[in-house]
C-alpha cells in the first residue's frame, strides 16, 4: 500500500515554485504525489516535475480530463473522438516525461455537458474504441490506466462503479482499470462500502475524500471502513488524498467549493495521512 496527495490542492499545473510542497509531502511521510495534467503545450516541462519527484523521494501517479467537446470520447462527431484521442497521446507524453505509474480521472467526456439522457449503447461503444487505443499507448509508456466514475451532477457516461466495472469489461484491455473514489461513492453508491469487493478485479486506484471535498476523516465519509476492506482482500496499489479549496478560483468553481473546507492545507496532508496511516494498521 501507499500513501499519495494530489496537488490539485494548490495547482492545476504544478512549477518549480512550488517544488518545496514535495518536501512537506515526503517529510509528512508520503510515498508519491499526484500530478494535475491539464496543460500539454510544453511536454518538456514533465521532465522537471519529474527529476524533482525523485529528487524527494516520491513516486508518482497523475489525474487529468477531457478539456472540452472537441476532445470528447462520448462525442457523436469522429473528429471530436479523435480529438480526445489525440489529447490523451499528449497528457500521456507528459505523464510518461514524469515518470507516473498510474493515471487516472474521468477522461471520457467533458464535465458538466450532459444529454439529459443515460449513457448510450452508441456512446460506450464510440468511447470504448477510442480507450483500447489509448490503453495500448498507455501501456508501450509503461502507465496504468484507472478510469474515474463521477457523481451524477459533473458527468453521466460513467456514475456507479458497477457501471464502470461493466465497462472496463467492455474495453477488455489488460491496461484499462477503474477506480474507486469515496466522495464520489457517497453521493451515487446505494451502498458504499458493499460494491468494493466484488468490482475488486478491475479497481487499480483509490481516491480518498471527504465527503465535503475537506480533510479526510473530519467527516463523515466512513474512510476507515473503506481501507479495511481493501486491506482485508489484498490491495496493494494507492490511496491517494484528493481535496479541494478555493485558492484557485476555476478549479473552485468547477468542484462547486464555495466556502472553506479546512483552516489551512497542512491539515489536510498531515491529518490526512495520519488517519490512512492508521485506519491501515489498525484494520
Amino acid at each position: 500500500m501507499k500513501i499519495g496527495f494530489n496537488l490539485l490542492l494548490w495547482t492545476t499545473h504544478f512549477e518549480e515554485k512550488e517544488f518545496p510542497i514535495l518536501e512537506k509531502l515526503k517529510a509528512t511521510g508520503y510515498d508519491g504525489a499526484e500530478l494535475p495534467i491539464f496543460d500539454t503545450s510544453n511536454p518538456d516541462h514533465f521532465k522537471k516535475m519529474g527529476q524533482a519527484l525523485k529528487d524527494n523521494g516520491l513516486e508518482s501517479t497523475a489525474v487529468g480530463v477531457c478539456p472540452d467537446q472537441e476532445h470528447s470520447f462520448i462525442s457523436p462527431e469522429a473528429s471530436h473522438r479523435q480529438g480526445a484521442i489525440d489529447h490523451m497521446k499528449k497528457v500521456l507524453e507528459c505523464g510518461h516525461n514524469a515518470g507516473i505509474e498510474n493515471f487516472c480521472g474521468p477522461f471520457y467526456q467533458m464535465l458538466g455537458n450532459f444529454t439529459g439522457e443515460p449513457p448510450t449503447d452508441t456512446e460506450r461503444a464510440h468511447a470504448a474504441e477510442g480507450h483500447r487505443v489509448i490503453a495500448d499507448f498507455a501501456q508501450e509508456a509503461g502507465i496504468r490506466l484507472t478510469v474515474e466514475s463521477l457523481n451524477r451532477f459533473e458527468a453521466h457516461f460513467l456514475n456507479t462503479l458497477d457501471q464502470a466495472s461493466a465497462y472496463v469489461k467492455q474495453v477488455n484491455h489488460p491496461n484499462f482499470h477503474t477506480m474507486y473514489d469515496t466522495f464520489h461513492a457517497n453521493i451515487e453508491e446505494k451502498d458504499p462500502l458493499g460494491v468494493i469487493e466484488p468490482n475488486l478485479d478491475v479497481i487499480k486506484h483509490v481516491h480518498i475524500s471527504a465527503n465535503d471535498r475537506g480533510t479526510p476523516g473530519k467527516d463523515h465519509t466512513p474512510i476507515k471502513e473503506t481501507i479495511a476492506i481493501f486491506k482485508k482482500n489484498g490491495y496493494d496499489n494507492w490511496f491517494t488524498i484528493e481535496a479541494f479549496g478555493r485558492a484557485l478560483p476555476a478549479l473552485a468553481a468547477a468542484t462547486c467549493v464555495w466556502r472553506d473546507f479546512f483552516p489551512n492545507p497542512e491539515e489536510v496532508y498531515e491529518f490526512g495521512y495520519s488517519y490512512i496511516r492508521d485506519a491501515w494498521d489498525q484494520a
